[in-house]
């Protein structure tokens, strides 16, 4: 029967608002004339109904009011109610006067049926949810009380959730937030009780099982202070992520998660121009490489969204290619994805996947970048990111597809190998572009939290070990945005006019401290730091420097219409032809020095440490390869 009934849904609301209008009408006439309406104006009342419904029907329709679900109705709901009914009037007026019958059928009529329609019409459906909210259950053994922290709109719409859902089994004991003149105030029937920084005292009046955040443009500074107060009351606590909450104008609980390291960056929305950057992608052959790892699986995802014509992922690792490849193929229905095992090193495989492909983006992610590992592998390093970037720009510059580059703020007065490699590689890319038709553009950015390798992942197993952490050096500081922020954000710059043929810097942001990440993931643990997770400091790691920097002294940035992207203006790239025939032979040879000679020949600013030089010396007297790993221990 509910099936049946779900299956002629929209069937039966047509009906109850044909009998709900024909009801509202014939009260219009009765109130009119106090209850005894004259035999000529049941005359006109006969024949203006089917004027009236004709408009008011195909107004309903319009303004899409047979689509809604009753038991969420809203003020939205009420608006297109208020604009359906009024054109609705206005239509029906004005058939009146074109056919002459306006002298029959009062105005007043006319006013008080709209009212009437109003009320009705609107308070049968605001009834209908009154009485499902009514039936929730107000007490239980598998209820949970929750204290929200934070009495504004991602406040009122996670209660409104819990309202509507009781199966969730919440039961919201009150609000505190910031602002003083809300206290005393209710939200749908529920106090705000006081402020933030009162939280301990509010709870110990009116006790919770549990604490929701929910104040997604809090800064780093207020998130960190509220979680402390939360790690205080001892109380298990939950957050709405900055960049998740009110992207639909709703907030679910499905987005309601523990609080991660990330949150405590502070980092706001990103407000992207969604409308240019599908009219770039829709329809179009893209391939993205080094697409298993964090930054070319999340822009897969994001890719994935705005409608490619095909997607093809390039990867070298089996395993990661096959777990983005299934979860594309599970979540994106319909789209043409087509795998590829490939190294950008082999350029006949690279000539004949882009010779079948015929890829109008590319989105170039591949690359080795842990630091202490490439300079411990200098010809490596080389090989796939300076090497494997020139294959890659120079067959898209012959298909005339647009480049986009993953670059590193490592790459800015690089101090190590990967540094230097990623440096010549965007010099690479801004070279290739002027053998093709094409925009190339290389986009500069810092650390991504918990991407594979990454400081927040080992810190997490070195916790469950039960410790220590280790960190490099009590003054180290990096620059950090999540994965699904940094690739937004790529994908923004891409379709900017003026980072053509340019290098741009995406906005990290205030450097954080490693140490002071550290210690917030040990108290998110539920643990003491240096108490029950001891930190212990190891020293730089080869080629590591204490601050990154985000441009060279040569270098400046200028602002573009995007906020948080800016372009880097620096000079032009020299011809690197000779330059990299030198570097290849290096390669070649595998004679180490005479490549960290050639980087710092195409890379003036390239400044190996001493201790590279060192290393090289060292290889370069034993070149035993056990020797070589005991030392990099």
């Amino acid at each position: 029967m509910i099936n049946l009934l779900f299956r002629y849904r929209t069937v039966l609301i047509v009906s109850f608002h044909f009998v709900l209008l024909l009801f509202s009408y014939w009260i219009a006439y009765v109130l009119r004339f106090e209850g005894f309406v004259p035999r000529p104006y049941i005359d006109a009342f006969i024949q203006s109904l089917p004027i009236l419904l004709g408009c008011r029907l195909l107004a309903f329709a319009h303004y899409g009011l047979y689509r809604g679900w009753w038991r969420y109705v809203g003020m939205r709901d009420l608006y297109n109610l208020i604009q359906a009914v009024a054109v609705s009037s206005l239509v029906f007026t004005a058939a009146l006067l074109f056919m002459g019958g306006e002298a029959t059928v009062p105005r007043s009529v006319i006013v008080l049926d709209a009212l009437l329609t109003i009320v009705l019409i609107g308070g049968v459906r605001f009834a209908l949810r009154a009485v499902r909210e009514n039936r929730r259950p107000k007490q239980g053994p598998r209820l949970r009380r929750v204290m929200i922290i934070g009495a504004g709109d991602a406040g009122e719409l996670l209660l409104r959730e819990m309202h509507n859902n009781p199966r969730l089994g919440y039961v919201p004991v009150g609000f505190v937030d910031d602002d003083q003149r809300k206290i005393g105030f209710q939200i749908h029937g529920v106090d705000v009780l006081g402020t933030t920084s009162e939280l301990l005292e509010v709870l110990q009046q009116h006790p919770a099982d549990e604490l929701i955040i929910a104040i997604p443009s809090a800064s780093r500074e207020e998130i960190q202070d509220i979680v402390n107060r939360c790690l205080k009351s001892g109380l298990p606590f939950k957050i709405i992520p900055a960049i998740a909450a009110l992207s639909d104008g709703k907030v679910h609980m499905s987005q309601v998660r523990p609080v991660r390291v990330e949150d405590l960056l502070g980092r706001e929305e990103v407000n992207l121009d969604t409308t240019r950057i599908r009219a770039d992608i829709a329809g179009r052959r893209v391939l993205i490489t080094g697409a298993g790892g964090s930054i070319g699986s999340e822009l897969a995802r994001q890719v994935a969204s705005y409608g490619p014509a095909m997607l093809t992922l390039v990867e070298r690792s089996e395993n990661s290619l096959f777990l983005i490849d299934e979860e594309l193929r599970r979540k994106s229905r319909g789209l043409v994805v087509h795998p590829v095992i490939c190294d950008i090193r082999d350029r006949r495989d690279l000539e004949l996947l882009f010779s079948d492909t015929r890829p109008d983006i590319v989105y170039h992610a591949a690359a080795f970048k842990h630091v202490p590992i490439m300079e411990w592998h200098v010809g490596q390093a080389v090989e796939n990111n300076v090497f494997g970037t020139h294959n890659v720009a120079d067959l898209a510059a012959q298909a005339g597809a647009k480049l986009v580059l993953i670059s590193t703020d490592k790459a800015v007065a690089p101090s190590n190998v990967m540094g230097a490699t990623k440096r010549l590689a965007e010099k690479i890319v801004l070279c290739a572009q002027r053998r093709g038709n094409a925009r190339f553009v290389a986009v500069r950015f810092g650390n991504v939290l918990g991407s594979d390798g990454s400081v927040v992942p080992l810190f997490t197993r070195q916790i469950s070990d039960g410790g220590p952490i280790t960190v490099t050096h009590p003054d180290a500081t990096r620059y950090f945005m999540t994965i699904p922020e940094a690739v937004q954000l790529v994908l923004q710059a891409s379709v900017l006019d003026e980072a053509a043929d340019r290098i741009v810097m995406l906005e990290m942001g205030e450097p954080v401290k490693i140490v002071d990440l550290a210690r917030n993931l040990i108290r998110l643990s539920g643990f003491e730091p240096d108490v029950d997770i001891p930190i212990v400091f190891t020293g730089l790691r080869p080629g590591e420097k204490i601050h990154e920097q985000l441009t060279s002294e040569t270098e400046e940035t200028l602002p573009t219409r995007y906020e948080k992207i800016r372009i880097v203006r620096t000079e032009g790239p020299e011809a690197l032809d000779r330059g990299l025939e030198q570097l290849r032979a290096a390669v070649e040879s595998r004679d180490e020095k005479a490549i960290v000679r050639r980087l710092q020949e195409l890379v003036p600013e390239f400044s190996p440490q001493a201790t590279l030089l060192a290393n090289l010396r060292e290889r370069a007297i034993s070149p035993d390869p056990r020797a070589r790993s005991r030392s990099a221990g």
